[in-house]
C-alpha cells in the first residue's frame, strides 16, 4: 500500500520523495492513480509550522505527464475560479513533469486539482518579500545562514500589490527560517497575507 505523499530530510522538512516514488509507481504499473491513492493524498492535513506562529505557505506539487498541453491544460483549470496563481516552477524529469505551485487559496486549489485526477503533494515553504536595493537577496541569505538553515530551492513570486519582489524559499526548516527572518526585519508572508491579495 502506498503511504501518504510525505517524508522528512535533516530536521522536520517535508520534501517530495514520497510523491516521486508514487509516479514511480505509475509509469512502472503502466495505470492511473487510483482514487484510494489520490484521495488519500488530497485529504491527509498538513501540519504546518502555523500553529507555531510562524507564518508559513503550503506550496503544492503537481506531477503532469510529459505530454504536449499538460501545463496549459493544467493552468485552464483555475480560469475558471478565484484562486489565483502567485508562483509557478517546472522541474523536467524522466516521462513526467513536477510543477510547484504557490496559490492564494491552496486547499481550494488542491480539491480542483484532485477532482481533475492530478496527483498532488504539499510542501512547507517561506514566502518573503525582498527589500529595497542591490543587496536584497544576499541579506536573505545571509540571514538564513546565521540560523545555519539549509535551501533546497528558490523561485520568484508574481507581484503583489506593493509592487515588491516576493520570493518563495524550501529550506529544510521552514519554521527556523521564519523566525530567522524576521528576526533581521523580513516582511514573512502568510496563507492569509496572500489570499487578502486576491481583490486587489
Amino acid at each position: 500500500m502506498l503511504q501518504p505523499a510525505r517524508c522528512h530530510l535533516g530536521r522536520t522538512a517535508p520534501c517530495e520523495i514520497g510523491t516521486i516514488c508514487i509516479v514511480l509507481y505509475i509509469y512502472l504499473s503502466k495505470r492511473r492513480p487510483s482514487p484510494y491513492t489520490t484521495g488519500h493524498m488530497a485529504h491527509e492535513p498538513l501540519e504546518t509550522a502555523e500553529a507555531e506562529d510562524f507564518p508559513t505557505v503550503v506550496q503544492l506539487s503537481i506531477f503532469l505527464d510529459d505530454r504536449v498541453g499538460e501545463l496549459l491544460r493544467l493552468t485552464k483549470l483555475f480560469t475558471r475560479t478565484d484562486i489565483r496563481i502567485w508562483g509557478l516552477m517546472v522541474v523536467n524529469s524522466v516521462d513526467c513533469a513536477i510543477v510547484r505551485m504557490v496559490a492564494d487559496d491552496p486547499e481550494e486549489a488542491r480539491s480542483l486539482l484532485v477532482d481533475h485526477r492530478f496527483p498532488v503533494n504539499e510542501t512547507e515553504i517561506v514566502v518573503v518579500r525582498l527589500p529595497h536595493g542591490k543587496r536584497a537577496m544576499l541579506s536573505v541569505w545571509a540571514a538564513v545562514l546565521s540560523a545555519e538553515i539549509n535551501v533546497y530551492y528558490t523561485y520568484a513570486l508574481l507581484g503583489h500589490s506593493h509592487g515588491d519582489p516576493t520570493i518563495a524559499i524550501q529550506t529544510d526548516s521552514p519554521a527556523m527560517a521564519c523566525e530567522a527572518l524576521t528576526r533581521r526585519g523580513f516582511d514573512v508572508l502568510s496563507e492569509a497575507d496572500l489570499i487578502s491579495e486576491r481583490n486587489t
